[in-house]
């Protein structure tokens, strides 16, 4: 199990297709909502892959807004789920953010995954709203500098 930094169009396009399985065929969000203007190389955001036997199986990024880092697109394929690699990909992108000097990160969770976000650290900063049509919490942790 481990995770690297998406630096080329093959493995971003592997991301998209992670996110595009979980997001919108498993889950049933809206294929316009999932892809936007960060979803390329060298934008304003920091893209993932995680893998399990070598394989990827789980994608997240991370942007910097107003200041903080922002986890989003976090997914992993529903065989490869209980493994921990949720836990390595949260780790990666805050260490990127830790790389670029931010001291808090901040998450838009769905609302079943806001249990696992505690255990790593986050706490909820907010009551649900609605995100492209499922409910959210935002959940914010200090990242301490180690």
């Amino acid at each position: 199990m481990e995770s690297k930094r998406i630096t080329t169009e093959n493995d971003l396009k592997i991301a998209f297709q992670i996110r595009k399985e979980v997001f919108v065929e498993e889950q049933g969000f809206q294929l316009e909502t999932e892809f936007d203007e960060f979803d390329a190389l060298h934008a304003s955001s920091e893209h993932i892959l995680v893998y399990y036997n070598e394989k990827p199986v789980g994608t997240g990024r991370l942007r910097v807004v107003d200041g903080l880092g922002k986890l989003e697109r976090i997914c992993i394929l529903e065989p490869y789920r209980k493994f921990g690699l949720g836990k390595i990909i949260i780790k990666t992108l805050e260490e990127i953010a830790k790389e670029k000097e931010l001291s808090k990160v901040k998450l838009h969770g769905q609302t079943q995954a806001e249990g696992f976000y505690k255990k790593l650290g986050y706490q909820t900063s907010s009551d649900v709203f609605m995100e492209d049509g499922g409910p959210h919490l935002l959940m914010i942790k200090e990242l301490m500098n180690e």
